[in-house]
């Protein structure tokens, strides 16, 4: 099999970026991302000025914002590592224009991502949501494998995770009325969209746990594409009992050849371990294809590389365009209001 694509073309002239947002997953992934990928970080703005300037020093970035106002005079690509909840008030104060790369998910449910759009349009912005999981080595290998006629016509796919996640390294988390599905599920949806495009229906129920105080921990659901492909998600977030039958896998099987993605990092999160990528077609032994980089850090570069290219004419498509993340938000919501509709009661008895 020749190689499979694994990362996305990187800009002649890579542009400064400015970081709003000095949290965890900056520290964790935009950081070391960007720094790998060579691309300059100008300065950082968060409200937390302390933890902004601890940031700073620990990463050699030479300014560090007083304000918003401050940070948004600066000529530079502009990454929102914020909060969704402040993403239209930041995204207002940027310069007309402007191309900004926004942390996932675009607003809490399908009203303020809609408000999100609406802003985006208004101001004539380059925006780009950071659904990056796409973008990862192993996704952008399949997605290359389905696009060659590698695997055959999709018929599966699947996402299955049974493992412990650390939901107390998220306490932002702690009074969202939605949790699971638009902030670890999203994900999959999210890839599954890039794989296969918007499914026509959706059935899912979220599930809380008592061990949790979180409003949602576990998932499954059904997306409806027809009566050939069938696609899955099995989501637990709490199985607490070792290692041994801990899973995070995603399956895509067409009906020549099949994909199977150990989503590594999820496993003893955040440490982890490494991703896989297998590819087996019919007749032929399962064989591993050698990953150059992981979930974290290295899919954070696509989403930055893909707005750098798009804004400045080498990319055609900003393949996480707010245009298509609003889609990826649309099929969040159509879960939501799934899992708010009662079953399929059972048949009364014909007798009675």
């Amino acid at each position: 099999m020749n190689a499979l694509r694994q990362s996305w073309a990187m800009p002649s002239a890579p542009r400064p970026i400015v970081i709003i947002g000095a949290g965890g997953i900056v520290k964790d992934a935009h950081l070391p991302a960007y720094r790998k990928a060579g691309f300059e970080v100008s300065g950082l703005f968060d409200t937390d000025a302390v933890r902004a300037q601890a940031l700073a020093a620990e990463w050699d970035i030479p300014m560090v914002f007083a304000s918003l106002e401050e940070a948004a005079a600066q000529d530079a690509v502009f990454d929102v590592a914020a909060p969704p909840v402040v993403h239209r008030a930041i995204l207002s104060a940027l310069p007309q224009g402007a191309s900004v790369l926004l942390q996932k998910p675009m607003g809490l449910d399908l009203k303020e991502a809609t408000a999100i759009r609406a802003v985006c349009r208004e101001r004539k912005l380059n925006a780009a949501v950071n659904f990056q999981l796409r973008y990862s080595p192993m996704m952008l290998a399949v997605a290359d494998a389905i696009a060659r006629g590698d695997l055959g016509e999709l018929v599966e796919i699947e996402v299955h995770l049974n493992l412990v996640t650390p939901w107390h390294l998220f306490p932002h988390l702690n009074d969202n009325p939605r949790v699971e599905i638009v902030s670890h599920s999203i994900h999959y949806l999210d890839t599954i969209r890039a794989l296969a495009g918007d499914p026509v229906g959706v059935f899912a129920r979220s599930y809380g746990h008592p061990s949790s105080a979180l409003s949602d921990t576990r998932t499954s659901a059904i997306l409806d594409y027809g009566s050939t492909l069938r696609v899955t998600l099995s989501i637990n977030h709490h199985h607490d009992f070792g290692r041994q039958f801990q899973d995070a896998a995603f399956r895509v099987e067409g009906t020549t050849g099949a994909a199977m993605v150990k989503l590594g990092l999820l496993l003893d999160y955040p440490t982890g371990e490494p991703d896989e990528l297998w590819i087996g077609r019919t007749g032929e032994p399962w064989a591993q294809v050698p990953l150059n980089g992981a979930w974290f850090p290295d899919a954070f570069v696509g989403p930055m590389a893909n707005l750098q290219r798009f804004a400045a004419g080498e990319d055609e498509r900003l393949a996480t365009h707010v245009e298509d993340a609003w889609r990826t938000m649309a099929l969040v919501e159509a879960c939501y209001q799934s899992n708010a509709q009662p079953g399929t009661p059972l048949p009364a008895n014909i007798g009675d």
